[in-house]
């Protein structure tokens, strides 16, 4: 099985969690990180839009900077640390350019990508109507799901409310990244 090798980031595991729109991506992400934090690991995301989306607010100082031109805004405070950058006419960076800008953590999260070549948990609901995607993506690991159809070609299977385990599951991810 794939284990998604091709997408790196110093010093950390990568873990997707994939799925079609609807499915539950966000409530397992937002679920699953205060229990890895909890046991200890350090977790950074990485969300995809498909959309346009803005992080700023229309009038403030680092909006008008990027109004201006400015290809960065960096805004700082004894809080958070936020860059921001406008593409213009460039191409999206992928995941992997991505990852590399992240500070190092344990885990890295991906919502999205889900035709990347990383590791993935897929999130799978019926009520989608839309089918897996693990039969067909060999970097699918497991399955979270509220109903598995067909068979999973020995890919563990987690309720959609079995976050310990699912946390069990991504942990010895964590844990396999730092033996190899």
């Amino acid at each position: 099985m794939n284990t998604g090798a091709g997408i790196t980031a110093p010093g950390q595991a990568v873990l997707g969690i994939a799925g079609w729109s609807g499915s539950g991506k966000t409530t397992l992400i937002t679920r699953l990180i205060p229990v890895l934090v909890g046991r200890g690991l350090r977790v950074s995301t990485v969300k995809h839009a498909h959309h346009r989306f803005d992080i700023d607010t229309p009038g403030k100082d680092t909006w008008r900077h990027r109004e201006a031109g400015a290809t960065e805004v960096l805004v700082a405070s004894d809080r958070r640390v936020a860059l921001m950058r406008e593409l213009r006419d460039e191409t999206e960076p992928g995941l992997d350019a991505l990852l590399q800008r992240l500070a190092p953590v344990d885990l890295v999260l991906v919502e999205g990508y889900k035709s990347g070549n990383h590791p993935k948990i897929e999130v799978h609901r019926a009520a989608t109507g839309k089918p897996p995607l693990y039969p067909d993506d060999p970097t699918v690991l497991a399955v979270v799901s509220d109903a598995v159809t067909s068979a999973t070609a020995g890919r563990p299977v987690f309720a959609l409310d079995a976050i310990e385990a699912i946390a069990d599951f991504a942990a010895a991810q964590v844990a396999a990244r730092v033996r190899s």
